[in-house]
């Protein structure tokens, strides 16, 4: 597929900035990592639910207090916005790490199993249609063996996977 002049500029762009940043911060992405799980961990116990549980409480009990003016409202839709806009880039980024890990695990047994198919490492990183001829051949292999299940023959092959 022949790319164009202004995406191959904004590529080259975009690609010298990852150079630079990766040789003038190196230990930002150790020390972001290291926080990130650090917090999901902290934030998924079930304390800091009950905490969170409390502020809302507070904040609810004290609307009368506060008449439930404009700003008793805006303080609880603040700092729920800052949260969570917060926890979504940690949370994105812990995800995205385990399910490289998990990804790579998977490829190493898929690598270590005699007569495992090696076109399935690394499958994450083909697009719909290619990942969709893979899906097709699967299901292919799985309409055989469920019929042979039902003419009482095993199911337990390991058949090539045929264009």
């Amino acid at each position: 597929m022949q790319q164009s002049k202004p995406y191959e500029e904004v590529h080259k762009k975009i690609s010298e900035f990852i150079e630079y940043y990766r040789k003038n911060m190196p230990g930002w992405n150790k020390r972001f990592t290291l926080f990130s799980r650090w917090a999901s961990y902290i934030t998924g116990r079930p304390l800091v639910f009950n905490l969170a549980m409390l502020v809302i409480l507070v904040w609810v009990i004290s609307g009368p207090v506060f008449g439930f003016s404009d700003t008793w409202q805006l303080i609880i839709n603040t700092t729920t916005t800052i949260v969570t806009f917060l926890m979504v880039f940690l949370i994105q980024h812990t995800q995205n790490k385990d399910t490289k890990a998990m990804q790579l695990k998977l490829d190493e047994l898929i690598r270590s199993v005699d007569g495992a198919h090696n076109a399935l490492l690394n499958l994450e990183e083909l697009d719909e249609d290619e990942l969709e001829l893979f899906n097709q051949r699967y299901s292919f292999l799985a309409e055989k063996a469920r019929e042979n299940m039902l003419n009482g023959l095993p199911d337990t092959d390991t058949p090539d996977l045929e264009s």
